[in-house]
């Protein structure tokens, strides 16, 4: 029977960090759903779904822990798919520990890997054995702090329709280091060696939005000669990323506080990359937080 390639993707990640918020949020957008696939079944899935007759032309598939060898039977089911010429994409759910414990507690339930022991020893476990696809994940979402509703705007941000040149999704989020890196970040880019517009008794209260600070943060020399050099460096990885099938990537640029020139650079680097072509979402992870 003629086949067509349906576009599969895998949600896995942290028990607790929104799978199943995910897959909703995916069946919304008339993907197919289907929960805790045994990975094995996964190129069966996806040739019953590339059947002509009936097609399915979007399938999600959730896939967890539960399953026996969940790790080396996922590895071989991806390797599986790409030899019939099925490239799945991997979507990692991933919450720091205090969240999970927070969300396992209030629901009052075990995890599912805790066995005889606490809470925190099943989250361990699992994200040990989840080490080697959390890397190879095509997308990251860190829920620790979202909500339903908005990691479900993630997941339509994602894979919502787009009339972009590009397809490649990149989101650009400004953070401060005193608050700690952004888990799910694939590039880091570091402000502080711009003067700092904090010290600045009229420009404190504002932020990298504003116009006075935005003109201050870009006034600074070496400003635009770094924006335009790393333009420079993400054109390259754009048609990188898309010739390796990358569909997202997410750059975090940091100041010490994430208010000025963090905020700043980060619009910057946003419009930069929407006039590539990219479609860009731009968040500011700590405004608002001092």
């Amino acid at each position: 029977m003629t086949q067509h390639v349906p576009d599969i993707v895998i949600v896995t990640g942290m028990s607790g960090a929104g799978r199943s918020t995910a897959a909703k949020a995916l069946e919304d957008l008339d993907w197919f759903v289907v929960d805790n696939l045994p990975p094995g079944l996964l190129a069966t899935m996806a040739d019953l779904g590339g059947r002509v007759q009936d097609a399915v032309p979007r399938i999600a598939v959730v896939v967890d822990v539960r399953s026996r060898a969940f790790t080396s039977d996922l590895h071989s089911a991806i390797g599986e798919l790409e030899a019939r010429g099925v490239r799945p994409r991997v979507v990692f759910l991933e919450a720091n520990d205090d969240a999970l414990v927070r969300r396992f507690e209030s629901v009052r339930r075990p995890h599912p890997l805790q066995a005889d022991g606490r809470i925190p020893d099943g989250i361990a476990r699992e994200r040990a054995q989840l080490l080697e696809i959390r890397a190879a994940a095509d997308l990251v979402i860190d829920t620790s702090d979202l909500n339903v509703h908005q990691l479900r705007a993630k997941v339509v941000d994602a894979f919502g329709d787009t009339g972009g040149e590009s397809s490649l999704r990149a989101t650009v989020v400004s953070f401060g280091y005193k608050y700690g890196l952004p888990v799910d970040a694939d590039l880091v880019v570091d402000c502080r060696f711009l003067p700092n517009p904090h010290w600045i008794p009229e420009l404190r209260p504002q932020n990298g939005r504003d116009e006075p600070v935005r003109d201050y943060v870009l006034g600074q020399r070496g400003a635009k000669e770094f924006l335009d050099s790393y333009t420079d460096v993400l054109r390259l990885l754009i048609e990188g990323y898309e010739r390796e099938g990358k569909h997202y990537v997410t750059l975090a640029v940091g100041c010490t506080g994430g208010k000025h020139r963090s905020v700043a650079m980060a619009e910057q680097f946003g419009q930069r990359l929407r006039d590539e072509g990219v479609d860009v979402q731009v968040s500011h992870r700590d405004l608002g937080r001092e």
